[in-house]
């Protein structure tokens, strides 16, 4: 391949690639944010997107060159040349697709780290995320209702504009934490009560008022589809109100309890009556 050759391919890889970047990013491909992390996690998918496109041209590029420049001609029934390879191309091909990984992996972890480092807010919402085959409870540590119980549902209502501490509990299999708007996924791993090793905090901000879905990201069993929850973000004033009548309303749904990781949780209420037998 002459010089020329190879510039007149490089210079149509970049075009190529420009074009098809530029209509990739036309598209809403995540759901419409909703929390303080989705601009730097919908920054990295565009890096992504480039990067992604630029490698997928050059390597098309290179193949239909091929394909059109060495075709084999009509009747030519032959043994291709036989040839060693290029030592130095291989090198190449080898060394910048590693490049690019490694540097993918660095840009994401830093955004990664900058979102979950943030210090925890004075005046954060402070909430137990309980998951179990196949439902979510959460418990507001904060909220007690007229019995002096702590307030729990399987619906999500936070206020909007104010840091969530969302503490991640698994009771029986792997679950993971997800709502689409927010961007943030983190997974509920079953431990044990004194377990440190794993992090289960979660520290997020919604930042539009709206009803979204909670998700389980992670293949937990037969009725893994089924494992959603309603996510309400409601304006401080809303939400206040909602709080007050729930804690008037008095018990919500039991609270459950680990198992021993073998199979569906109990709920509080049959461990207590396990306790008095």
């Amino acid at each position: 391949m002459t010089r020329a050759t190879l510039l007149k391919l490089s210079l149509l890889s970049l075009i190529l690639s420009v074009a098809l970047s530029a209509l990739l990013l036309q598209f809403d491909w995540l759901a419409p944010p909703a929390a303080t992390a989705a601009e730097p996690i919908d920054r990295l998918l565009d890096v992504v997107i480039v990067i992604s496109s630029f490698v997928f041209v050059i390597v098309m590029v290179g193949l239909f060159y091929a394909l059109w420049k060495w075709r084999a001609k009509p009747g030519d029934e032959s043994d291709g040349e036989p040839i060693h390879g290029n030592t130095k191309l291989e090198i190449i091909w080898t060394l910048i697709p590693t490049i690019i990984v490694l540097g993918l992996a660095g840009y994401s972890w830093a955004v990664v780290n900058d979102i979950e480092k943030s210090e925890a807010a004075e005046d954060q919402v402070s909430i137990d995320v309980v998951a179990q085959q196949y439902k979510w409870t959460f418990v507001y540590n904060d909220a007690k209702t007229e019995s002096g119980d702590v307030l729990t549902t399987n619906e999500l209502h936070v206020p909007v504009g104010k840091q969530l501490r969302l503490k991640l509990t698994a009771i029986d299999v792997i679950h993971s934490f997800w709502v689409p708007e927010w961007r943030v996924k983190r997974d509920l791993v079953p431990k044990s009560e004194h377990d440190t090793s794993v992090d289960d905090v979660l520290l997020v901000t919604p930042d539009k008022v709206g009803t979204y879905q909670l998700v389980c990201t992670e293949l937990c069993g037969w009725g893994h589809a089924t494992m959603r929850a309603l996510v309400v973000v409601h304006t401080q004033e809303d939400y206040d109100a909602w709080l007050a009548e729930q804690q008037a309303n008095g018990a919500g749904p039991e609270i459950p309890v680990a198992n021993d990781h073998d199979g569906p949780g109990k709920t509080s209420s049959d461990t207590d009556a396990e306790a008095g037998q």
